[in-house]
C-alpha cells in the first residue's frame, strides 16, 4: 500500500488552536504533502461549516455538536461519531482525545484500524479536577484496549502506560517538534515570560508567589479559568506594577515576546511535553522550568530545574538567572541545539512508517 486514507480524529480543531490542534494540523498537512488522503474529523465550532478543503492539502469534516463553557477546552456532545468513520472508511484512524465521553465512545466502537495518540499524563489535573481526570483516565483504560496501537507524545507518557498495564510492544514515541525555527535574537528588554493556557495545571500561583521576592517584571500571556484568581493573587501581593496578564496576544506580539525577554518560566504540576517550552528555546532563551513528566526530557540542558509548587525555589532560581548574564548565554546556546534535534521532516517518516506496519499486520 502505498497510499493511506487517513482520518485525524478530535472533538476540537482549528479555529481552537491548542498543543493537539496545532500537531494535528502539521501531521495532516505533511501527510497530505506526502500524497496521503487526510480527513480531520471534528466537531462544528460555532460559526464554522460542516466540510472544508483547505489550502494545505487536507479535509475537514465536522459533526454538529453542543458546548459547554465549564472549562478551557469547554466539555462537547457530539453524535454519530461512529457512523461517520465508517461514512469515511479510512485506513487508519488516530484519535488524540479522552475528555469527551460521546466522542470517545464513537471512535472506541469503529471497528477499523485505529491509533490513539496519548498527548497528557494520566490523571492530569489539580484538586477536584485531578480526581475526576483519574477516574476518566481509568474508564478510559478499557477503551484503549480497543485500539491497534499508542502513539506517545514523549518517552514518559509511554513508561507511564506501560507502568499502568499497557503493552510496551504496541507503544510507540513520537516527538512533538517545530515545524519552522524562528530568528535568534540577543536582545534582552527587561521582562521574564510565561505563556500558555490559564488553567491550574500551570502551577501560575506559585510563580505569582515567588514575584514578592523578585525585583523584575514578568508577563503572562494567556487564557483560562484561572485568570480572575491570579488577578487576585497580584492584587492580594500587591504585585501590579511587576506582573501584568496580558491574555491572548496575536502571533506578532507573542514572537516579540519571545524574542526579547530575558528568559521563560514554566511552573508546571504537570507537563507531558510542555509545547511552550520547545517554542520558548527555540527562540534561543533559557526556560526555568518543573522537574516533572516530560519537562526535563525535552528541555535537556537548556534550562533551570525547580520543584513543583516550590515559591521560594522558583524565586531563587529566577534571581540566579537574572544576575547570571553568563549562564542566561550558556543556556541560550544549548536552547538552540536542544530546539533543533528533533524535526518533524524525521518525526513524520517513523509515522508513515508505523501507520503502514499496523495496517500491514492487520491485512495479514
Amino acid at each position: 500500500m502505498e497510499t493511506m486514507k487517513i482520518v485525524e480524529a478530535n472533538p476540537f480543531f482549528f479555529p481552537y488552536h491548542g498543543g493537539i490542534e496545532r500537531r494535528m494540523h502539521v501531521t495532516s498537512k505533511r501527510f497530505a504533502k506526502m500524497g496521503h488522503d487526510v480527513t480531520v474529523l471534528t466537531s462544528q465550532l460555532p460559526g464554522t461549516p460542516l466540510e472544508e478543503e483547505t489550502e494545505d492539502g487536507y479535509r475537514i469534516v465536522r459533526l454538529p455538536s453542543r458546548f459547554f463553557n465549564i472549562y478551557n477546552p469547554p466539555y462537547v456532545i457530539t453524535k454519530k461519531v461512529t457512523e461517520k468513520l465508517n461514512e469515511l472508511s479510512p485506513d487508519i484512524v488516530n484519535y488524540n482525545y479522552r475528555w469527551a465521553p460521546s466522542f470517545d465512545g464513537g471512535v472506541a466502537k469503529y471497528t477499523g484500524t485505529k491509533v490513539f495518540t496519548y498527548h497528557n499524563m494520566w490523571g492530569e489535573g489539580i484538586g477536584i479536577q485531578g480526581f475526576f481526570s483519574e477516574i476518566n483516565d481509568n474508564l478510559y483504560r478499557k477503551k484503549l484496549n480497543t485500539y491497534d496501537h499508542i502513539v506517545a507524545i514523549t518517552d514518559c507518557v509511554r513508561n507511564d502506560l506501560i507502568k499502568r498495564g499497557c503493552d510496551g510492544n504496541k507503544i510507540t514515541t513520537i516527538d512533538n517538534c517545530l515545524e519552522e525555527f524562528p530568528e535568534i535574537s540577543d536582545k534582552e528588554d527587561d521582562f521574564i515570560l510565561s505563556l500558555g493556557r490559564l488553567v491550574s495545571t500551570k502551577g501560575l500561583p506559585y510563580l505569582i508567589e515567588a514575584m514578592k521576592n523578585v525585583n523584575q517584571k514578568l508577563i503572562l500571556c494567556g487564557k483560562g479559568p484561572e485568570q480572575k484568581k491570579l488577578e487576585r493573587l497580584i492584587k492580594k501581593y500587591n504585585l501590579q506594577d511587576k506582573v501584568e496578564i496580558k491574555g491572548w496576544v496575536e502571533e506578532d506580539e507573542k514572537i516579540r515576546l519571545m524574542s526579547t525577554c530575558k528568559f521563560f518560566v514554566m511552573p508546571s504540576i504537570f507537563e507531558a511535553y510542555g509545547l511552550a517550552a520547545l517554542e520558548a528555546i527555540s527562540y534561543g532563551k533559557p526556560i526555568i522550568c518543573t522537574d516533572v513528566d516530560g519537562l526535563p526530557g525535552n528541555v535537556k540542558d537548556a534550562g533551570y530545574y525547580v520543584k513543583p509548587k516550590d515559591s521560594e525555589g522558583l524565586a531563587n532560581a529566577i534571581n540566579n538567572l537574572l544576575n547570571d548574564r553568563e549562564k542566561r548565554i550558556e543556556l541560550s546556546e544549548n536552547a538552540i541545539k536542544v530546539s533543533r534535534a528533533f524535526t518533524w521532516d524525521q518525526q513524520m517518516v517513523k509515522t508513515e512508517t508505523l501507520y503502514k506496519s499496523i495496517i500491514d499486520s492487520k491485512i495479514c
